[in-house]
């Protein structure tokens, strides 16, 4: 069986204009989740990133890119911004986008929503994110590498998780919201077999002196 290892993006700038790029803890997640699958012996020989900046500066970090990487669109994260602001008539409320707790609450009320075919006139319909996390899946898994490395975020993480465990539709928001910065998420996979073995792992952050570095967004 070929391995495929999912890992979340480091710790993106929550808060500020430009969510899309790792914060200075970010930046240090990512060096220590690629120091540590070289100290496992554990060396890609296709590696693979979404679009977005935060995807790439965290494979950067993490030491991985010798050669081409690629990127599949179907990797990105769903645009929760866009959900947010569809869902709230374009008048996102100020604790909604500075608490987090309640940021991540909204949010995940909001997921569910959108699952159900609310937040109509979103940029990305609920059936459309499952047809292109699924079309990014096939895509990585469609191949003769025996190690494949993908850089993603949270809520394709949840979905892929959900997908392999033929979970209710639920699951992926449940998953998504456990998902820490940095994590290994491990899948098996043979022609169109494909199956977790390891989720959300971060034997690198969990040291002593680095519970300050261990984050959820």
């Amino acid at each position: 069986m070929a391995e495929l290892i999912v890992v979340r993006h480091g710790q993106a700038s929550f808060g500020a204009d430009n969510y899309d790029s790792l914060s200075q803890v970010g930046h240090e997640q990512a060096r220590l989740a690629g120091d540590a699958l070289r100290d496992m012996g554990w060396v890609p020989d296709r590696v693979i990133t979404g679009t977005l900046t935060r995807q790439k500066e965290t494979l950067e970090s993490m030491g991985f890119r010798a050669g081409t990487p690629e990127e599949h669109p179907g990797f990105n994260e769903y645009d929760f911004h866009d959900l947010l602001h569809v869902r709230y008539a374009g008048d996102v409320p100020v604790a909604v986008k500075g608490e987090r707790k309640t940021h991540f609450r909204t949010l995940r009320e909001t997921i569910f929503e959108w699952q159900d075919g609310g937040i109509v006139g979103a940029r990305e319909t609920w059936a459309e994110f499952e047809t292109r996390t699924g079309d990014a899946l096939r895509f990585a898994t469609k191949t003769d590498a025996r190690r494949v490395l993908v850089v993603s975020s949270g809520g394709v993480i949840g979905q892929l998780v959900a997908r392999a465990l033929n979970a209710p539709v639920r699951m992926m928001m449940e998953v998504n919201l456990q998902v820490k910065n940095a994590s290994f998420t491990r899948f098996v996979f043979k022609g169109d077999r494909f199956m977790l073995s390891e989720f959300n792992a971060t034997p690198h952050l969990e040291f002593a002196g680095r519970a300050d570095i261990l984050t959820y967004s």
